[in-house]
């Protein structure tokens, strides 16, 4: 049980433990879900297994496509082996379709579709709220150098044209989602896709209906939340081999 063994850190959504050698850590996908920093929160039984096999999948997916993650393998149905980082404490929004904070700040209609896909960068602190950063911030407060602003804007946008595509063969539409990058702390500091995607990470809408297959049915108490990621995972799991 993770229980027993000490946590090298604890968010809302994941566990760190110690992995077998100071290169990895464990990461333990727990049942916790909450909204509006946290304003809303609630458990929901298999929510941590679910994202949990997603996140692998897609991890491993990317790394076939040659994305740099984190990922190592899959433990059980908790917890995945990955290298240890030192996370970047910025989230980077990617965004194909208007939707949720983006309507509101710019008055766009929900489903505009945003060509180019845009990319947007948040400082990664709740007591702030998450505040929303341009490329000269991430440089200027030295979280990353202008080079690795540019790197880490390719890279989002590489996993964009990737998932965009699984997503769309399976009859899902990736409206947008949230990606986190570490250094490794093994390779010279070299910059890795790192956390998780899953439906708590990326808004899915299905194709044919627009019926909301993430997050949203538990912020928007749109739904069963569990029943919608357990089909993201049914789909990517007969596209994407294990």
């Amino acid at each position: 049980m993770h229980t027993e063994r000490e946590a090298l850190y604890e968010g809302k959504a994941k566990i760190i433990f110690p992995g077998p050698d100071s290169s990895s850590v464990v990461q333990h996908f727990k049942d916790d879900i909450t909204a509006f920093n946290s304003q809303k929160k609630d458990i929901i039984p298999g929510k941590g297994a679910v994202n949990n096999r997603v996140s692998y999948l897609i991890m491993r997916h990317l790394e076939s496509h040659g994305i740099k993650t984190h990922i190592l393998g899959f433990l059980d149905d908790r917890e995945q082996l990955v290298r240890r980082v030192d996370m970047i404490p910025i989230e980077v929004v990617v965004r194909n379709l208007a939707c949720g904070s983006f309507c509101k700040r710019f008055g766009v209609a929900p489903g505009t579709p945003i060509l180019p896909p845009v990319v947007e960068f948040y400082y990664k602190n709740d007591a702030l709220s998450d505040p929303m950063m341009t490329e000269d911030h991430l440089v200027s407060l030295g979280y990353a150098t202008s080079g690795e602003v540019g790197h880490i804007k390719a890279e989002s946008l590489r996993v964009n044209t990737i998932l965009c595509k699984v997503m769309r063969e399976v009859g899902i539409v990736l409206v947008d989602f949230k990606l986190e990058f570490g250094r490794l702390q093994q390779a010279d500091g070299e910059i890795v896709l790192a956390d998780e995607i899953s439906p708590d990470t990326c808004r899915l809408h299905n194709a044919s209906d627009d019926a909301v297959l993430d997050k949203d049915l538990y912020r928007l108490n749109l739904g069963d939340t569990l029943s919608g990621y357990a089909e993201v995972l049914r789909r990517i799991e007969s596209h994407i081999p294990a």
